[in-house]
């Protein structure tokens, strides 16, 4: 099956500890402190998801663009936008490495390692490429990636989540020679008469190295501005388990 089918409809129950106010309040820190003064207000978040980064993005006052390659997961975020107050963020369905957007946006974010799912390098330089016909000059591109040291530590792991209609398995295996981590989700969703419909989605993502980001920036005519830690303005540390990227479209 292939990636945020079933667990679409189960994502936002089982990343409730993901603090999306604060994921916002750190991106709008970084417009601010790296902005060329020509503003941010026309935002692209990348790979959205079931869109709830773009709502609060919107609520406080972006006008925001989500994409996303899984319909299930867009089809979960509209249904969350037509209740925001604000104007709701535009969401289409596109692929990273094949975004084709009607005009430019003052900045693009991809967050909560959506771009450790390009498992090739090339991948990861499509994706930048197309990025470029799309964020204007002097625009801020801002992301995150999982680590090598992340898929290590996760490696042979099993984790359970549940609520009272779901309950989910999965385990994490991380090949380090090839920088690729599967994780393979067994989803159980209530249906009726104490009868569960099980689903199973297995899911890829690779460690990008720094070099190869890097390259990929700077092929794609962006210009690496700074690099921090997770959700912090220090530099990573080690064994840092999620690093921010911070560039600018020259």
């Amino acid at each position: 099956m292939s990636s945020y089918t079933s667990l679409a409809e189960c994502y936002d129950e089982f990343t409730q500890d993901v603090r999306y106010s604060r994921w916002a309040d750190y991106l709008t820190m970084l417009f601010e402190k790296f902005g060329d003064g020509n503003g941010n207000r026309e935002i692209l978040d990348l790979a959205c998801g079931t869109g709830s980064l773009s709502i609060i993005l919107a609520e406080r006052g972006y006008e925001v663009i989500g994409t996303d390659a899984s319909e299930d997961m867009l089809s979960e975020a509209q249904a969350k936008a037509w209740s925001t107050s604000s104007t709701p963020p535009m969401f289409l369905h596109q692929r990273m490495e094949e975004l084709d957007l009607y005009g430019t946006v003052d900045a693009a974010v991809c967050c909560l390692d959506s771009l450790n799912y390009l498992t090739y390098p090339d991948l990861l330089k499509l994706a930048f490429a197309r990025l470029r016909y799309f964020v204007r000059p002097g625009g801020l591109f801002i992301f995150d990636v999982n680590t090598d040291a992340k898929f290590k530590a996760l490696n042979g792991q099993t984790y359970l989540r549940e609520s009272e209609d779901f309950f989910c398995a999965w385990t994490a295996e991380y090949d380090e020679k090839e920088r690729l981590c599967s994780f393979y989700y067994d989803i159980f969703k209530y249906a009726e008469d104490e009868l569960w419909e099980r689903s199973f989605e297995e899911h890829t993502e690779r460690a990008h190295s720094g070099e190869e980001i890097e390259a990929a920036l700077n092929a794609a005519d962006f210009e690496l501005e700074a690099i921090f830690g997770e959700l912090s303005e220090d530099i990573p540390k080690q064994d840092e388990h999620r690093i921010f990227y911070v560039a600018r479209r020259r």
